[in-house]
């Protein structure tokens, strides 16, 4: 059983008009009313409240009107006194509501003396001050562009504020074009004087920042970014999502909720979720990194198609999803990949991947211990996980899940047992099949059916893949076909479907963006990043927080 914390506070304070026993120690801050019956009303709302030291926001002292408002009695004698003192103190900390999503609530404590007010502040802001993950400069990148155009109006109207009442200062930065905040944190921003990076926007502004700290973490290093064999050096700054774009994906499976609020929350609180990232390459040569979604095919068309439509706005993805469905195309190639042998999960688990993960921890562990076994020699590495495997067929899909890739209109995912930080990824292989057949394989991604019980489709939990078109074994090839006389006819077959002629090659949907070569090796580098997150907490932990006196 777990030692109680030693109280550093003990006194008796009111709430309102009513007497309240006040206790902190290192780790809770309760408060529980006073009552002179002794019988028990299992009707009363509970009259016992508690918090976590590490979930406060801030504490701030409040003038003698406001803070003695609350108990005419105190008043009458301050006034008579006439001492210009302050006897109340608030305290902001975090509410959880429903959905996961976090509050800002506050309590106003009255005291009886302005020497013990005082005390209370004093020792509230000690612990605070003791808990150094917390951020206290950010580097705040804004994208007033993406999903409806309200990232500067959520930024200013529901963050700022909260950052401010937290005392955490900003260095804010409005994007003008794309990967401006890209290029700046590559060369100009001054990285030291931050705790942490914030971007506000959608999945594409989160790349814009990964891709930017990344590679400046590297070079920094003497990284070479470009060797697909290289281990790359985790970044030192975490990162912050404020969603304000059309799916936020990323935030969804990292926070359980799309709310800029809940978001602000966990930053200022300096919560710590280390995330995987997959990098890509093409004959030593750096595409791209990759958080969420890898997918070739079904995905990569939709995606490639919705981009000519981006004048509709987000409707076009239903629109080209439809329209690639009813197309049903199919590509052939090769799959290699390196299994991921040892570890903790597999990707047809019940479980799901959540705040304090199991498995994380485990397979986490097991990576560094390796690491430090074979300090990080690349071929004794793939000796211990045995010999690369081969598919090679005819597919409608190839996806690649780093996380669940839920969002609210899937709150599964692509991959509902996909691990944030597991230092794997999920290679869905979708082979050719019907179109019904393919649609009950998109409708499960919505149900609770086990979306990967079908003979056509197949999931591997791998550590590194390579793809390569059989129709397209080289980009040359490629840019002939684009730029010959293959062009006009390959267009034909792709306009009229119904002719039977397979296009040679699809597209890379590689976090909503489309690569620039088809045939790619893709390495997934453990714990790269680390987001101002915890993961999606289990319900249970908002249960036992509602009625934290029974613990």
């Amino acid at each position: 059983m777990e030692r109680p914390s030693r109280l550093l506070l003990v006194s008796e304070l009111r709430v309102r008009n009513s007497a309240y026993d006040v206790s902190l120690s290192r780790s809770l801050l309760t408060w529980k009313r006073r009552t002179s019956s002794p019988v028990y009303h299992p009707f009363r709302p509970s009259g016992c409240h508690s918090v976590s030291v590490s979930e406060i926001l801030s504490v701030r002292e409040e003038e003698e009107e406001s803070g003695c408002r609350d108990d005419g009695s105190w008043k009458q004698i301050k006034e008579s006194e006439g001492k210009d003192c302050r006897q109340a103190f608030t305290v902001l900390y975090v509410e959880r509501c429903q959905q996961h999503r976090w509050r800002s609530a506050e309590v106003t404590f009255t005291c009886p003396e302005a020497a013990l007010c005082q005390r209370w502040v004093n020792s509230i802001r000690e612990q605070l001050a003791a808990i150094t993950s917390r951020p206290k400069q950010l580097l705040v990148y804004i994208n007033p562009f993406s999903g409806k155009r309200h990232g500067k109006r959520i930024y200013e109207q529901k963050v700022a504020p909260l950052f401010a009442q937290a005392g955490v200062t900003t260095h804010v930065i409005v994007t003008e074009h794309a990967n401006h905040a890209r290029d700046h944190l590559r060369t100009e921003a001054e990285l030291k004087k931050f705790d942490g990076v914030v971007c506000v926007g959608g999945d594409g502004m989160f790349s814009e920042i990964i891709h930017g700290l990344i590679w400046r973490s590297q070079i920094d290093g003497g990284v070479d970014p470009n060797c697909a064999d290289e281990s790359l050096l985790p970044c030192s700054l975490r990162i912050g999502i404020i969603p304000a774009g059309s799916t936020d994906c990323i935030c969804f499976a990292t926070v359980g909720s799309n709310d800029p609020v809940t978001s602000a929350l966990h930053i200022i609180v300096g919560d710590s979720q280390p995330m995987d990232v997959c990098s890509v390459h093409h004959n030593n040569t750096f595409l791209r990194y990759s958080v969420s979604l890898l997918g070739y095919g079904f995905y990569g068309d939709v995606l490639t198609d919705s981009e000519r439509k981006r004048w509709m706005g987000p409707a076009r993805y239903d629109l080209s999803g439809v329209k690639m469905f009813l197309t049903h195309h199919y590509y052939e190639g090769t799959v290699s990949y390196l299994p991921a042998r040892g570890i903790m999960g597999t990707p047809r688990d019940a479980s799901r991947c959540r705040s304090g993960c199991v498995v994380c921890q485990h397979n986490r562990r097991l990576i560094s211990e390796k690491a430090e076994r074979y300090q990080v020699d690349e071929e004794a590495d793939r000796e211990s996980e045995g010999e690369w495997k081969t598919i090679r067929g005819k597919f409608l899909a190839i996806n690649a899940a780093s996380m669940s890739c839920a969002c609210p209109r899937s709150p599964k995912g692509l991959s509902p047992a996909a691990h944030l930080a597991d230092g794997t990824t999920d290679l869905i292989l979708v082979r050719k099949c019907s179109r019904f057949d393919f649609l009950r394989h998109l409708l499960r991604h919505t149900s609770k059916d086990d979306q990967f019980d079908l003979n056509f489709v197949e999931v591997h939990r791998v550590r590194r893949f390579c793809f390569t078109p059989r129709h397209c074994q080289s980009d040359s090839d490629l840019d002939l076909r684009e730029n010959g006389k293959h062009q006009i006819f390959g267009q034909i077959c792709r306009d009229h479907p119904a002719c039977g002629c397979a296009p040679a090659y699809s597209s890379w949907n590689c976090d909503g963006e489309i690569l620039t070569h088809t045939a790619i090796d893709v390495r997934v580098q453990s714990n790269l990043i680390k987001l101002f997150a915890r993961g999606i907490e289990e319900p249970t932990v908002f249960e036992d927080l509602t009625n934290p006196c029974a613990i």
